[in-house]
C-alpha cells in the first residue's frame, strides 16, 4: 500500500480535491420497465450506463415488465442478466401468477411491503458490496390506489429493524404530495426516496436537508412514443370515443429514465441526484 510520500505533487493534490468522490459511492435506479421495449432497451443501455456512471448497486423497478403488467420469473432472470442487483415491484406484483414462489425464492426482489403478512415475498431486501449492506425497500401509496396498508407506518417498522444506514426506498404511488411527504418523513433516515408508478419523469430532484437524495418520479424504461408505455393510438381513440378499449404496449423503440445517486461510503447520506436519460 502506497503512502502520500511515495505519489507525486499532482497525485496528492488530485486526491485532495476527489476526497469526497473516493469516500463515496454510487447508486443507478431505471424507472419502471414495460414491456418488451423497456425489457430490451434496457438490455441494450444498462451495460453501457454501468460503464459511464461505475454504479456499486444498480435496482431497477420491473413491475410492468411482463406485457406492461407485472413480471414473471423469467423476466425478472433476464433483468438480472442485464446487470440489476436488486428488483422493487407495485401495485402490478401480482398480475402474472407464477411469481409468488419466485417471490419466496431468496432472490433480491422486493414486491409493496405494506401488504398483509401471508402475501408471498417482502417488501425488504439487502444486497452487499465492497462491505456496504445496502437495504432495498418497497412500499405502495394509499392515495388513488387500493387496499394497501399505512405506507407512513410500514417505512418507520421496516427503519427500525435495520442496522445499515443505507436504505433505498422506492415508493410507487399515484399522488405527488404523498411522494412528496414520505420524503421529507424519511429525511435523514434514508439514503434515498425515488417515487415510481406514473412513468412521467419529474423535475424536482434534490438532496433534502439531512442527507436524503428525493425525486417525485423516476419515469419509465419503455417506449418513447407512446403514452406511459401503451400504443398511443389505442389511447386516443379511448380519449375520443369513450368506449371500452383494450390497452397494448407500444411497439415503439425504448429510452430509459433514471437517476443517478452520490452516496457517502461512511455515512450513508446522499450528496446528489441526478436524473438521465438512454437511447433518445
Amino acid at each position: 500500500m502506497c503512502s502520500f510520500l511515495q505519489l507525486s505533487h499532482t497525485e496528492v493534490k488530485w486526491l485532495a480535491q476527489n476526497r469526497t468522490l473516493l469516500d463515496s459511492y454510487t447508486i443507478l435506479f431505471l424507472g419502471d420497465v414495460v414491456g418488451k421495449p423497456g425489457r430490451t432497451i434496457v438490455g441494450q443501455g444498462l451495460p453501457s450506463l454501468k460503464d459511464t456512471y461505475k454504479p456499486l448497486f444498480t435496482i431497477v423497478n420491473g413491475e410492468n415488465s411482463a406485457g406492461g403488467v407485472g413480471i414473471t420469473p423469467s423476466i425478472a432472470d433476464e433483468i438480472y442478466s442485464a446487470g440489476a442487483d436488486a428488483i422493487t415491484l407495485g401495485n402490478h406484483a401480482f398480475n402474472k401468477r407464477d411469481i409468488g414462489p419466485y417471490l419466496d425464492s431468496g432472490k433480491p426482489i422486493v414486491r409493496p411491503s405494506n401488504m398483509p403478512p401471508e402475501v408471498p415475498g417482502s417488501g425488504l431486501c439487502s444486497v452487499t458490496k465492497e462491505g456496504i449492506e445496502l437495504a432495498v425497500m418497497n412500499v405502495c401509496g394509499r392515495v388513488y390506489m387500493d387496499s394497501y396498508g399505512d405506507p407512513f407506518a410500514e417505512v418507520d417498522q421496516l427503519l427500525s429493524g435495520l442496522d445499515t444506514q443505507h436504505r433505498f426506498l422506492d415508493l410507487h404511488g399515484e399522488a405527488t404530495s404523498e411522494k412528496i411527504a414520505m420524503g421529507w418523513h424519511c429525511n435523514g433516515r434514508c439514503t434515498a426516496v425515488v417515487g415510481t408508478h406514473t412513468h412521467v419523469t419529474t423535475a424536482d430532484e434534490r438532496v433534502l436537508p439531512d442527507g436524503t437524495a428525493y425525486i417525485t418520479d423516476v419515469g419509465m424504461s419503455g417506449p418513447r412514443d407512446s403514452v406511459l408505455g401503451m400504443d398511443r393510438h389505442l389511447i386516443l381513440r379511448r380519449f375520443r370515443t369513450t368506449l371500452p378499449e383494450k390497452f397494448e404496449v407500444s411497439n415503439e423503440p425504448g429510452v430509459i429514465s433514471g437517476v443517478v445517486i452520490r452516496v457517502l461510503r461512511e455515512t450513508g447520506r446522499a450528496l446528489s441526484i441526478e436524473r438521465i436519460r438512454f437511447g433518445d
